[in-house]
Formats: structure tokens, C-alpha cells, sequence
């Protein structure tokens, strides 16, 4: 290989890692934008402004720390276009590169699992991993778009086949009113999980696999431009006005903001089908794309840099109602101290906590728990980790991942091990709740995507078991301090996300009368 290729391949890698980088750990202009005009219009004082105060100063923190905004970096999906008669194959290999430098500089968390084994791969890479979509165009430069989405919010992804009944809105028809009626609903079913106030990207028509393929593509649109068709244009507006009546709010906690952008596309189908593919993404809303030399490999164009850029470095803090009492617990807890507990409290954890995911959860059916957890606290978190010079384990983000995954587990292994705390986001369900009210536990939910602002909590790793399992799904042994969440189901029987889906579902109902 001549010096002039092995020169371009590198410079080509590094504005890889870069578009990596910068996708990971730094929202794009329009993304703020849409997060500011959420914060601003929500009323001072309540759980969602105290949530929206954490998410801006989450995004400040790993802005300046260069770490990823949300622990979960998601699946990266990336959508290259070429030049005719550039060599793809080398792209492909650059970006896998680049991909696994990012990994060991702890720029994205490993995720890739083979799906029979189990195993991580630990690298980022796997088979079909990452996911890499070529396509030639007649320009002279190379385009390269990348999303980070994360897995709560792909778990929220939805897609309708028409006509179908709608839970609160009836029937949907093959028609504008019944995609109206499809993209509501789908908003509402979201509900917490999906880290709201979120963003979705639709796709009208196609078959399965292209629809959803299309709605993804949405969420490469900026986040204020208006759609050329103007009867998408008109339902575009129409969904986010109307999706911000339900009182979902952020993180589920009720509020103004639940949908912060919508963007649809349309593309043909067959007679016999009729899909409409929604395509969730959170807050954390991490989509990048840059302009690259073809010859030389240099990035010469970063894409959403229009307009202002808001910092969140001088934000007002709001303040916590008098009425939420704040609580401070160190680990044992007694079922005395989580029975005095109710909905709303806030509480600041100090000491031990352990986390675990679906592996933990899944193995501790079976098995006996490495550590003894009476009295303790399980995080739901698949932390990215680093190793220091020393050769130390240090938390490099630490966001809360879905709960309601853990739902078949969650109660029998409270009662089996005595766990009297579990920290999460989104909530959990019936079986969990009357779990908490026999055993005496609580469910406490942290802000997803504020890795950073978690992280900042984490004063030091003290051990480590069943790593095994890989980094994300291992249980870490954490000593944190000023850890903050906000108690949603506590050991009475009382659900604030109960509460919020069925006050949401009365709201979504008043939209089911024909509108397009």
C-alpha cells in the first residue's frame, strides 16, 4: 500500500473516531434547542422541572468531561454515502476501527452480545455489528450519518399494521386519520420508558423491515425544519401539540413536555399491507453527521450547527417542593425506614449499592447472590467502565436502564435475597408492586440519560462479580453519595406510573374522533 493511501485511511479512521466521539458525549445544536423550550415552559418546582434541571446539567457534564451523555450508546447505526468509484470495503473496515478505539477510550459502552451465547464481545463488534448502510450518490465528497439510540428507547420502537383497534382510540384506518391515531398511541405507550420527553421518527408504508428502516431515517431530520408535504408538515405539528396535552411529562413523572419532535416519512406499498413504523429516541437524543474528503479523509463539514448553540452552563435551578420530603438512606436499610417511605419522597442514598441487569436478574433465580444483599439496594445500570492508571476500575457513565425488563424477576428475588431498594427508570409492574407491599421495598427512579450526573456520585468501584457476563450486565460494587431518585411505587400499593398511564389514557382518549 502506497503512503498516500495508508495517509488517507488514517485521516479517514480518525474523522471516524471523531464523528464517534462527538456523537456520544456532545448534543447537537437543535437537540438543546428543543430541551431549553421544554425546561422553560415547565412549570418550577414540580419533579419534571427538577428532572429537566438534571438532564441540562447531565448534558453540560459530559460535554466537558468528553463522556457519553447516556451509559447505553445503543447499537450504532451509521448511513454512508459515496462517491461513485470509492472503495466502501475500506470505509467499512475504518469504521469498524474506529468503533473499537472508541470502545477502549470508553467513548461507547461494549453492546454487542451474541444472541445465542450470550457472550460479549466486548469490542463493539459481532456479527451484523455495527450496522453499516452504504449508498452511492453523484456528489464528490463522502457523507457519513451515525445515531446512538439506545436500548430503552429501541424497546419502545412500535409498529402498527392497518386497520387495528386502539387501545383508547378505537379503530385505525388505512388513512390519514388512522396514522394520526397510530403515532398518538405510540407516543402514550411510551410512556416513561422510553426516557421522554423524546423525539420519533415515522414511517408510513413499506414492508416491515423498510418501514422501520424509514422511520429511522426521520430522525437524521433536523429538529425544526418543516416537511415538504404539507399534509405531513400539518400532522407533524399536529402530534406534538397534542402529545404534550397528556401529562406523561419527563421521565413519566407528569408534567408539559412528552414529545419534544416528529418527523414522518411516507414511501410506497403493497395493496395488501399498510404499516405505520414509529421509531422512539430519548432526550438523549444523539444523532451526528459530517462531510468527508474523498481523497483525503478529512472532515470538512459538521452537520446541525445552524443556529444558537445553549450551553446550560447559567441555568436557574428550580426548587423542590416543600411538599416532597427528602430522605437520606445508607445501606442496610430496615423495612421500618422503606415503610415510612411514600410516593414523591425524594431520597439521597449514601454508602453501598450493587448493580444488576437482565443477567443478574435471570441468574439469581437459580443461584445464590455473590454478595449478601439483605437490607441492601440494586441499581438497574450497565455502567461504562475504564480502568485507571493504577489499573483501578473507574465509572465513566452510569445512567439507569428500563426496569420493566427485570418485571419477572424483580419481586421473587427482592423476597429471596431481602433487597429493600431497587433504582431504575420507567417503573415496573403489578407483580413488582405487590412485592413491595408484602416485603416492605420500594422502587426508586433516577433520570435516564444522566449518566454523567449519576456518575458524579459514584466516589469509587469497591469490587466486582460475574463479570463474566460482560461490563454492562456485571454487578458493580458502587460506594456513592448524594445518590438522588425519586421514590414512584413505594410498599402501600401506590404506582405514580399507574397513576400516569391511566390519566394519560383518559387524555389520549379525548383524540379519538376523526380529525384528518
Amino acid at each position: 500500500m502506497s503512503q498516500v493511501a495508508t495517509s488517507y485511511l488514517q485521516t479517514l479512521e480518525k474523522s471516524l473516531y471523531d464523528l464517534v466521539s462527538e456523537t456520544s458525549t456532545n448534543l447537537p445544536k437543535d437537540v438543546r434547542r428543543a430541551i431549553k423550550k421544554a425546561k422553560d415552559a415547565e412549570n418550577a418546582g414540580t419533579r419534571a422541572a427538577m428532572s429537566l434541571d438534571t438532564i441540562a446539567n447531565n448534558i453540560v457534564m459530559a460535554e466537558d468531561n468528553v463522556s457519553p451523555i447516556c451509559q447505553d450508546t445503543g447499537l450504532p447505526t451509521f448511513k454512508v454515502k459515496t462517491p461513485v468509484g470509492v472503495n466502501q470495503l475500506e470505509i467499512k473496515a475504518a469504521i469498524k476501527n474506529a468503533v473499537v478505539q472508541a470502545t477502549q477510550d470508553a467513548k461507547l459502552r461494549p453492546n454487542s452480545v451474541d444472541s445465542l451465547t450470550g457472550k460479549n464481545s466486548g469490542d463493539n463488534l459481532g456479527d451484523g455489528l455495527p450496522v453499516v448502510k452504504f449508498e452511492q450518490w453523484e456528489k464528490d465528497y463522502i457523507e457519513v450519518k451515525l445515531i446512538l439510540k439506545g436500548g430503552g428507547c429501541e424497546n419502545k420502537n412500535i409498529q402498527y399494521s392497518l386497520p387495528c383497534e386502539l387501545e383508547g382510540l378505537g379503530r385505525a384506518g388505512r388513512d390519514l386519520d388512522g396514522i394520526r391515531k397510530c403515532i398518538l398511541h405510540s407516543v402514550w405507550q411510551s410512556q416513561g420508558q422510553g426516557c421522554s420527553a423524546g423525539f420519533i421518527g415515522v414511517g408510513i408504508g413499506g414492508d416491515r423491515s423498510s418501514g422501520y428502516d424509514l422511520a429511522k431515517e426521520q430522525l437524521f431530520r433536523h429538529v425544526d425544519d418543516v416537511n415538504p408535504n404539507e399534509d405531513l408538515a400539518k400532522l407533524e405539528e399536529y402530534i406534538v401539540e397534542k402529545a404534550n396535552t397528556f401529562g406523561i411529562g419527563t421521565m413519566g413523572f407528569g408534567g408539559e413536555a412528552t414529545l419534544l419532535g416528529c418527523k414522518i416519512g411516507v414511501m410506497h406499498r403493497i395493496p395488501a399491507s399498510f404499516y405505520v413504523s414509529v421509531a422512539y429516541n430519548c432526550w438523549a437524543y444523539r444523532r451526528m453527521a459530517i462531510d468527508i474528503d474523498a481523497t483525503s479523509g478529512e472532515i470538512t463539514n459538521w452537520h446541525y450547527q445552524e443556529g444558537e448553540k445553549i450551553t446550560f452552563r447559567d441555568e436557574p435551578k428550580t426548587e423542590e417542593q416543600s411538599e416532597n420530603k427528602v430522605v437520606e438512606l445508607t445501606a442496610p436499610i430496615t423495612e421500618e425506614q422503606i415503610r415510612e417511605l411514600k410516593v414523591g419522597d425524594v431520597v439521597k442514598i449514601n454508602g453501598r449499592m450493587y448493580t444488576g441487569r437482565d443477567a443478574i436478574h435471570h441468574h439469581l433465580m437459580s443461584h445464590d447472590a455473590p454478595v449478601d444483599l439483605n437490607g441492601q439496594v440494586i441499581y438497574h445500570c450497565g455502567p461504562v467502565m475504564a480502568k485507571d492508571e493504577e489499573g483501578n476500575w473507574t465509572v465513566k457513565a452510569a445512567g439507569p436502564t428500563t426496569s420493566i425488563r427485570e418485571e419477572p424477576y424483580q419481586g421473587d428475588i427482592m423476597k429471596k435475597f431481602g433487597i429493600r431498594a431497587v433504582i431504575g427508570k420507567g417503573g415496573m409492574g403489578p407483580k413488582t408492586l405487590a412485592a413491595l407491599q408484602e416485603h416492605g421495598g420500594v422502587y426508586l427512579n433516577a433520570i435516564g440519560g444522566a449518566a454523567q450526573y449519576y456518575a458524579d456520585c459514584i466516589k469509587s468501584v469497591d469490587g466486582v462479580d460475574l463479570q463474566e457476563f460482560g461490563i454492562p450486565e456485571a454487578m458493580w460494587h458502587l460506594n456513592v453519595e448524594g445518590f438522588t431518585a425519586v421514590v414512584t411505587m413505594d410498599s402501600h400499593g401506590n404506582s405514580l406510573h399507574a397513576d400516569v398511564e391511566k390519566s394519560s389514557l383518559e387524555k389520549l382518549a379525548q383524540f379519538a374522533e376523526r380529525v384528518f
